[in-house]
């Protein structure tokens, strides 16, 4: 009665990681072969016996889960011999269920990848799990994710437990299998943001363009209409500015321009250097360079902190921007002396 229940368990687990996983019930008795013959390896050389010169083959009954072990020479005429010893069945039920075991969390976590790798480019809400180093182990629900060092927004403290909002952007093979890596760096990040909060963006009537960023400083944002009537930026940006403020909050407060694109290079530029005034600009095609020139006291805010903003222009116009001063003050300057004078 006993052995006949051993035989249904074995028959029923088998049956079950089967169907239910969608696993074939060839390829897990397989494995459960290899494994077995791993463990009377291992065990024969605690023993002090010599494996390596023979050919082992289990003989698996997928009802009862029995196992016997055989051993050959290879290359000669099969003369297989029971090798098979006291008490092995115990050790080859353990194994069996072990990968059993091991083939069911294969299968479910190759679910999650699968519904995971569907999602790719997408958002996903998670919580900080622990600190490996300088990356960042997420918990997303169903499985755990990797935020690489690279991938972190450099200025942004991060504490355990913590719940933010990802960019899911890639599933890669890692030491321990496969990583599901997750972003808040990429670029792509703000623009997913953005999406999330404008409908406009999400319904088509208004395309990103161009998007360049310096993670955790400075974002600028090209947008486009392809429907009359519709503001991409004043879209963009929102009610009293509730829709650009949402996406800076998740950000941690980094700036983000958003500018109007347009396929005249020169306008494109001085939105792109927006707020400082512009002189002029001369387009020298062959170099692909511009040389934009700025009242005196415009210089530092076309530059930036750091060269950040011309920099940042630079990347989304797809020249490189020379600003130089022009030596004069901007007429905002000037429109204020007049004022004081009068005064």
């Amino acid at each position: 009665m006993v052995a006949q229940t051993a035989r249904t368990e074995f028959a029923q687990a088998l049956k079950a990681v089967a169907t239910e996983r969608g696993l074939d019930v060839d390829v897990i008795l397989d494995t459960i072969k290899q494994a077995i013959i791993a463990a009377y390896k291992r065990d024969a050389r605690d023993r002090g016996e010599e494996v390596e010169e023979l050919v082992y083959e289990v003989e698996l009954d997928p009802v009862s889960g029995e196992a016997k072990i055989f051993s050959f020479e290879e290359g000669k005429e099969k003369k297989k011999k029971d090798i098979t010893p006291p008490g092995f069945g115990r050790i080859a039920a353990q194994t069996a269920k072990q990968v059993i075991h091991q083939k069911i969390r294969e299968a479910e976590k190759d679910a999650v990848l699968g519904e995971f790798s569907d999602r790719m480019g997408s958002l996903v809400s998670g919580m900080i799990l622990r600190f490996d180093g300088p990356n960042v182990r997420i918990d997303l629900g169903r499985t755990e994710a990797l935020m690489p060092a690279e991938e972190r927004i450099p200025n942004e403290r991060l504490s355990l437990s913590q719940r933010l909002t990802f960019l899911l952007k890639n599933i890669v093979e890692g030491p321990r299998g496969k990583d599901v890596i997750l972003s808040r760096s990429d670029p792509e990040f703000v623009k997913r943001l953005f999406s999330r909060e404008v409908p406009e963006l999400s319904n088509g009537s208004i395309e990103v363009k161009e998007i360049v960023r310096e993670a955790g400083v400075r974002t600028k944002i090209a947008v486009v209409s392809s429907q009359s009537g519709v503001d991409p930026v004043g879209s963009c940006v929102g009610q009293k500015g509730v829709r650009v403020q949402a996406v800076t909050n998740e950000l941690g407060g980094e700036r983000v321009d958003i500018i109007p694109w347009t396929d005249n290079i020169k306008d494109l530029i001085k939105s792109a250097l927006a707020p400082a005034e512009i002189d002029s600009i001369t387009i020298t095609k062959t170099t692909a360079t511009a040389k934009v020139t700025v009242p005196e006291d415009q210089l530092s805010i076309a530059i930036g902190k750091d060269g950040q903003n011309v920099r940042l222009a630079s990347k989304l116009v797809g020249v490189k921007i020379d600003v130089v001063s022009s030596g004069k003050s901007s007429d905002k300057l000037d429109q204020g002396k007049k004022e004081v004078k009068k005064s």
